[in-house]
């Protein structure tokens, strides 16, 4: 069922992007939601790599996302689970955080792009007269740019790349709702945002080599103590 889940979770989105009509509504939500279920099922099969504790809250965090998914017509309920959702993911993250000095000067372009996102939608904000979205959408930008730079800090290939692909699917929404209009929006950001959930589902059974090693040393380190303790 593992090795299968891949392939039903691309069957289904590339069904949901490219073949489902947009009426009725209803069935379009569900088919929208289908693909982040298969990920939740593939993220609950994930248990060799990491800890159970990572696990969970990773699964708090697709749960979210689906709330979110379904309720995006509702523009600050779905804002507001998908912001919870990258809460849970920043704080997975963070648990996982391994020190190296090139992964943490990658917080200036990330910072970078949290600043001229963070304007841009500003700027149309007001133009727009939406003012009340502002401090909704930075407190956003502010999370999803830290869920970003916390997925890179964990050295998790999978992670960066999950963590990545959503900034870069939230961007194009973002930018395709309040700023201007982007060809293929609607392609991009699902694609771009079913990438990035499994990337995410799969980080859970996919820990990074310096975690691997960490690991490895409690292990013999365990052992040790337990030979001392029979000698």
């Amino acid at each position: 069922m593992n090795k299968m889940l891949p392939t039903l979770i691309l069957i289904m989105g590339v069904l949901y992007i490219f073949i489902i009509p947009a009426e009725p509504h209803a069935v379009k939500l569900i088919f929208k939601a289908i693909p982040m279920i298969l990920v939740i099922a593939y993220a609950c099969l994930q248990s060799a790599g990491n800890s159970k504790r990572f696990q969970r809250i990773l699964l708090t965090g697709l749960v979210f996302c689906v709330i979110g998914d379904v309720t995006l017509d509702n523009f600050i309920v779905g804002l507001s689970a998908f912001l919870i959702g990258h809460l849970f993911y920043l704080s997975g993250f963070f648990s996982q955080w391994t020190f190296s000095a090139w992964r943490l000067v990658t917080v200036i372009p990330i910072g970078a792009y949290a600043v001229y996102m963070g304007y841009e939608l500003l700027e149309a904000l007001t133009k727009s007269g939406d003012g009340g979205l502002k401090v909704p959408v930075l407190i956003y930008v502010t999370a999803i740019s830290l869920m970003g730079w916390s997925a890179i800090m964990s050295g998790n290939a999978w992670a960066i790349a999950g963590a990545l692909l959503f900034m870069a699917s939230d961007s194009i929404l973002a930018w395709n709702k309040f700023i201007s209009e982007v060809a293929y929006s609607d392609v991009l950001i699902m694609t771009t945002y079913y990438a990035a959930q499994f990337c995410i589902a799969a980080c859970i059974g996919h820990p990074s080599r310096i975690a691997r090693n960490k690991r490895k040393r409690r292990r013999r380190l365990t052992e040790e103590q337990q030979h001392e303790l029979r000698g």
